[in-house]
Formats: structure tokens, C-alpha cells, sequence
């Protein structure tokens, strides 16, 4: 049976109702297509350095928190355990090497048993906290004003008895400093 070919108008009503090929289908979220391989990553790679970082004050403690921080996690390319890379705020190093075999059971009870088997510090200021009491106590000291010239002239003729020396001029920053503070 030979079937007749629609009409021009049968084309253009056909096409208006109906596609000729179906939809394409939107691609599946690049999150939802990721999460098998980073589910396989992480279980093969562990949390890495950024886990450590953003729990670290949970893992050591807030004391070793505030003088540390995990700045590498190098593991070998035979396999076996990791070494972490910490770093210390200056003279701390040496507390910290104490620590070090508390720091590794902590860090591995977060981890995994045997992830990290060796601690190496690096000294170093800490990027992560705010500046130490001194440095911000000079801070504070910068930012206040100079004397006005009538409590420079009280301060020096206070002081004008003394002798020219080192104890006079570190009298003289003494009394301004004290002048300066707005609570005195």
C-alpha cells in the first residue's frame, strides 16, 4: 500500500503540533555528577590540610591552637603515613616539639589511625590569628595624639632638676605616655 505524501499546509499543521525529534534532556548537575568521584577521592585521600585547619582548635586544644597551625600534609609516594607540617609562633617551637607525640594522636584520632606518622615545625608568625598584646599595645600607643604644648612644657619643667641623660629622656616618655592616656 503506497501512502500519499501530506500537503504543504498537513506540513506546516504537523510541525506546529508536533516536534520531529525529541528534546535534549539538560545535562545533571555538575554536583550531582562530581559526587561519586570526590566521595572515591576522599575515602583514598583522607580531609587533607583545609579539614585540619578549619577543626583545629577541636583537635588540639585552644592553647596549642592559639601558637599553631597545620600549614602542610606531605604524604610519600610509597604509601604509609603522612607528615604534617606545622606552624609555630616563634618561641613556642620548643613546647611544641614536647608535645609533639600528643599532637600526633590527636591529629590521627581525627584523621585515621597511622594517617600522620611524623611532625616537622616551622617557625614562623601565624597567619590565621590576630597580633600579639605587645604588638597591639604599640598600635594603641601610635594612635594616640602628640602632647599638647602646655602639658610638654609642665612635663619638662618637672623633670628639669635631672640631670641631661638617659634617665631623664626615658622620664620624659614615661610622663607622656601617662599624659597621653585618657584614663589617668
Amino acid at each position: 500500500m503506497v501512502r500519499e505524501l501530506p500537503s504543504a499546509r498537513d506540513v506546516a499543521r504537523i510541525l506546529a503540533a508536533k516536534r520531529t525529534r525529541p528534546a535534549h534532556r539538560p545535562p545533571p548537575a555538575a554536583g550531582r555528577a562530581l559526587m561519586p568521584t570526590i566521595k572515591a577521592l576522599d575515602a583514598r585521600f583522607g580531609h587533607g590540610v583545609e579539614g585540619l585547619k578549619s577543626r583545629w582548635s577541636e583537635i588540639v586544644g585552644q592553647a596549642l591552637a592559639r601558637r599553631t597551625e597545620p600549614n602542610k600534609l606531605a604524604t610519600p609516594r610509597g604509601g604509609g603515613g603522612a607528615t604534617l607540617e606545622l606552624r609555630v609562633a616563634g618561641p613556642s617551637a620548643t613546647l611544641i616539639q614536647h608535645q609533639a607525640g600528643d599532637i600526633l594522636a590527636r591529629v590521627n584520632l581525627f584523621l585515621g589511625p597511622g594517617a600522620v606518622v611524623k611532625l616537622r615545625i616551622v617557625q614562623g608568625p601565624l597567619r590565621g590569628t590576630p597580633l600579639p598584646e605587645a604588638a597591639l599595645a604599640r598600635a594603641r600607643r601610635r594612635a594616640k595624639g602628640p602632647l599638647d604644648a602646655a602639658a610638654e612644657q609642665r612635663l619638662e619643667d618637672d623633670l628639669a632638676a635631672l640631670p641631661d641623660g638617659r634617665l631623664k629622656q626615658a622620664l620624659m616618655r614615661l610622663g607622656r605616655e601617662v599624659l597621653r592616656d585618657p584614663k589617668a
